[in-house]
């Protein structure tokens, strides 16, 4: 994938049918055939519930031919941009999503280290820490609540 000419990693949409583990419910993420993933390594991602539910979906409207890469979408800057204006909300980029779903894990109660390796960091969550440690103050105020002395 291509822009200008600059490689664009992302990672999701070279995932294919053969890389979704039912059994141990993981997606095996490899990148991009010929240049890998960004930090040059293959991780293992597990499978989130609702993710399960767009998976299956996906696999019964296929059916037996379900082979090959599952996004269909090479560039989704160009699909996010059409489904915002469509909606009449402000443009999205991937890395907004991939902020959101960072946010939503670490509200959710699970911890950096493992938000880190989920999204392919190498440092243990130092990064995630520094890009995503933020909270919305609503989270914020619920965590409060949770402090006894």
């Amino acid at each position: 994938m291509k822009k200008g000419t600059r490689l664009i990693h992302s990672d999701a949409a070279w995932v294919t049918w053969d890389d979704v583990d039912w059994k141990r419910k993981e997606i095996i993420v490899r990148g991009n055939p010929e240049t890998g993933t960004k930090n040059s390594e293959i991780r293992r991602v597990p499978i989130l519930p609702d993710m399960e539910k767009l998976l299956t979906r996906l696999k019964e409207k296929i059916g037996t031919q379900a082979t090959g890469r599952i996004m269909k979408v090479s560039e989704c800057g160009v699909a996010l941009a059409r489904a915002c204006k469509e909606i009449g909300i402000a443009k999205l980029t991937h890395h907004d999503l991939r902020h959101l779903f960072a946010t939503r894990c670490i509200e959710s109660g699970v911890d950096i280290p493992t938000v880190s390796r989920w999204l392919g960091h190498k440092d243990g969550g130092a990064l995630a820490m520094k890009t995503y440690g933020h909270l919305r103050n609503e989270h914020s105020q619920a965590m409060a609540q949770k402090v006894k002395f």
